[in-house]
């Protein structure tokens, strides 16, 4: 069938000097994996995070400053809520908690250091 059918990957682009720390927050934070990347030809810097077996975030190093537009938030699908809120505190990375009745599930509410938000979703 013709026409989209999922999400592929969200590309989120940050400052030069910041993309390490966007790199660290999602991959030793949030739990994404840093995994293979193509090479590009036009030489852009970057990282792919992968989720399993998907690379489901690209992130790419700008020489200025970006900002979000119209992106309220990235959402992910997680599993093990008490581990993901003492790896937040332990980082110091504050949050705010929404419990929701449909579908049954806890969010997290949070801000990467690039200034996007991020959204954690643990369904009971």
């Amino acid at each position: 069938m013709a026409g989209v059918q999922g999400i592929d990957h969200v590309n989120l682009s940050a400052p030069v000097e910041l993309l390490e720390r966007v790199r660290h927050f999602y991959v030793d934070v949030i739990g994404l994996r840093e995994g293979p990347r193509p090479t590009f030809r036009s030489g852009s810097r970057g990282y792919w995070l992968y989720a399993g077996t998907e690379p489901v975030m690209h992130l790419t190093g700008e020489a200025r400053a970006q900002t979000t537009g119209g992106l309220d938030h990235i959402a992910f699908a997680c599993a093990g809520l008490p581990a993901m809120r003492a790896k937040l505190d332990a980082a110091g990375v504050p949050y705010r908690i929404d419990v929701v009745d449909m579908p049954p599930q806890v969010q997290l509410f949070l801000t990467d250091p690039a200034g996007v938000g991020v959204e954690l979703n643990f369904r009971s």
